[in-house]
């Protein structure tokens, strides 16, 4: 099995693939997808809705070497054209993975998914001002 559809598997199983244009959509909707996939036998009407939602909630949105059959076998629902990982960490791994085998097609996405990973570190860790000793 590929390695990028192992990490596709773990996040499956961590409840960090939302799976289907559905789940998708909501996903991109309440802020919580990270990176958008489509598979490369996606019809044109799930490719123009999950390319819209990306857009419209400012995520990134691939087009995957993969088939519909493939994303299916991993997260175990009939063979979406679609799906939202939702973490930031596992969506930059996922995409370098991706630029590694194939670097004129994903070397771009992946850099700015691993800036946005970087700045969100950064971010995270903000002191709340208020410090408790113990004594």
């Amino acid at each position: 099995m590929d390695r990028n559809l192992q990490i596709l598997g773990l996040a499956k199983k961590a409840g960090l693939l939302a799976v289907g244009l559905q789940d998708t959509v909501c996903a991109a909707r309440a802020g919580k997808a990270r990176l958008i996939v489509s598979t490369s036998d996606a019809s044109d009407s799930a490719l123009r809705r999950a390319r819209n939602s990306a857009e419209s909630n400012r995520v990134l949105h691939i087009v995957l070497p993969y088939s519909s059959f493939e994303l299916g076998n991993i997260s175990g629902r009939g063979s979406p054209g679609t799906a939202a990982i939702l973490d930031t960490g596992l969506a930059a791994r996922f995409l370098r993975g991706l630029a590694e085998t194939e670097p004129d097609r994903y070397k771009e996405p992946a850099e700015l998914l691993q800036k946005a990973c970087a700045h969100a570190k950064k971010k995270k860790h903000t002191p709340s001002g208020k410090r408790r000793t113990v004594q």
